[in-house]
């Protein structure tokens, strides 16, 4: 997929340039709003936000996989996934502007520019709403997890040359102290807008976005033949990006396995364990990790963007998020698809049952894959637990396995979703270990370097991927994921899941 592809001298300076900025987080409630009311301008800002937005994401990404510790950036299976991110920047860097003829120019400017109609105010409010609502910080991390510096002035588009991408784009900027907002800028304190100031990267002073004004309403006119054709070739561009990066997840756990095999610790023993894995890096591998899977969470969405421009409208979707998810027949579905894959596996003619209680009616705007990818990594957990504690063979028997039992309740600001099983429990010194990645108990595993499928489908089921990702999937939009076990009876698990969808992206 890259090969022959290295990164040249010139490169790495816009690596190093881009990764000075930080990165913009958005909330699942603005990119609702942003999206509700599609249309080429708002395809237009969202192409040259990302356009801007994602290079930065990346410059920080393969900066990072170049200086990983304890020599993980040597691994094979690294060096192709920062071959894969680099290349992408640079196919992003280098993407061809939009060009507008004088006229073309012209007419934007006077729809940019003119009043909204009846509908469109109504559907936007007073004058105050023009912008989006702001976002809160995400509750689930640590602030030193995220970019603290992130607040400041942020602008679309003009003649400033503020952003690493230049004219037409989003740009973020911050005032230095002497007021010249100058690009270059001596290592120090810089005011970020809210009256306390901060040093990032290493004494870089950077240019921080403002998120309560993610996008302004845009008039839903038409737009001139040019902004179609930018819009296109910017999505055909991210899907090429999206393929490039399909096996990232399996093929960075494959890295890991070669790091694990260098160093002598045994496969399956995670990475993030004391003891041997202590001493190995263990702990410094398991929080990149952490932060790697966070950020390719945060690129995937946000390119989901401009899955507007090539999926046929819907009321209830924003891109991939819908706007009216219903809890129920996501969990329904979940709960099918993980008994169907645990009488496959042991071979059952009916699997331990699962109980479901929830409100058939209960909806909030989440993105549905999300959640089912949560509830089906649990659940297989909780039936795997069952049938290996009762014996496959339990039913012939005439004992019966007892049900995992799967209640979802609806509180003031979460909906929580408890798994609860009789498993037979972990016991409580292993209890941290099941948040470490390569941690598993089934062994004969393998990974299939050659895997191009996505995320979901992805082969994690026995590397010790499925508690850690779920976390990170839940945790993303505010929410979290709790483990309580009795050790000898069972297990329960809680999906938090903020159904207020202001928290910001926890970006690393």
């Amino acid at each position: 997929m890259t090969a022959g592809f290295r990164i040249s001298p010139a490169l790495w300076e816009r690596i190093h340039y881009f990764a000075s900025f930080p990165q913009t987080g958005v909330s699942l409630q603005q990119m609702v709003l942003f999206g509700q009311h599609p249309s080429q301008g708002t395809l237009l800002k969202a192409s040259q936000f990302l356009s801007e937005e994602l290079p930065v994401r990346l410059a920080h990404r393969v900066k990072e996989l170049d200086a990983l510790p304890c020599n993980l950036s040597d691994m094979p299976s690294i060096r192709k996934v920062k071959d894969w991110y680099a290349q992408s920047f640079e196919e992003l860097i280098n993407f061809p502007p939009l060009a507008l003829s004088p006229s073309a120019r012209q007419s934007l400017s006077a729809l940019l520019n003119a009043s909204l109609s009846t509908s469109e105010a109504s559907a936007i409010g007073t004058p105050r709403d023009l912008f989006l609502p702001p976002s809160i910080p995400n509750p689930a991390l640590s602030h030193n997890q995220m970019d603290a510096d992130d607040m400041g002035a942020w602008a679309f588009g003009g003649s400033g040359t503020n952003g690493p991408s230049g004219e037409g784009v989003p740009y973020r900027h911050a005032d230095r102290e002497d007021g010249s907002g100058n690009d270059k800028a001596a290592a120090g304190s810089w005011k970020n807008g809210n009256g306390s100031a901060s040093v990032r990267n290493g004494g870089i002073r950077l240019r921080a976005p403002i998120e309560r004004r993610y996008y302004a309403h845009t008039p839903s006119h038409l737009y001139p033949p040019e902004v179609h054709d930018y819009n296109a070739r910017f999505t055909r561009a991210l899907e090429t990006i999206k393929r490039r990066h399909d096996p990232t997840v399996a093929t960075v756990a494959q890295g890991v396995l070669e790091w694990q095999r260098a160093r002598g610790i045994k496969s399956g023993s995670g990475v993030g364990t004391g003891g041997t894995g202590a001493t190995n890096g263990g702990g410094v591998v398991q929080a990149w990790l952490d932060r790697f899977y966070m950020s390719r969470i945060g690129i995937r969405f946000d390119r989901a963007d401009v899955a507007l421009n090539v999926q046929q409208p819907h009321k209830d979707y924003v891109g991939i998020i819908c706007t009216q998810a219903n809890v129920h027949d996501i969990v329904q579905e979940a709960i099918e698809n993980a008994r169907f894959v645990c009488e496959d596996h042991y071979a059952l003619l009916r699997g331990p049952p699962v109980q479901l209680i929830c409100p058939r009616n209960l909806t909030f705007a989440y993105v549905p894959g999300h959640l089912s990818h949560i509830v089906f990594e649990l659940l297989k957990n909780s039936l795997r637990a069952v049938v290996e504690r009762f014996g496959a063979d339990a039913e012939d028997r005439g004992v019966g396995y007892p049900p995992i039992k799967v209640i979802v309740v609806e509180g003031s600001e979460d909906i929580t979703i408890k798994i609860s099983d009789e498993g037979g429990g972990i016991p409580r010194r292993a209890v941290p270990l099941v948040w470490t990645y390569m941690y598993t108990t089934m062994g004969g595993q393998s990974i299939d370097q050659d895997y191009h499928a996505g995320d979901f489908q992805a082969p994690m089921a026995g590397f010790g991927y499925g508690l850690p990702l779920s976390r990170l999937y839940a945790r993303y939009f505010g929410g979290d994921l709790r483990l309580i076990s009795m050790d000898g009876f069972g297990t329960d698990v809680y999906i938090h899941l903020n159904k207020l969808s202001s928290s910001c992206e926890p970006l690393p």
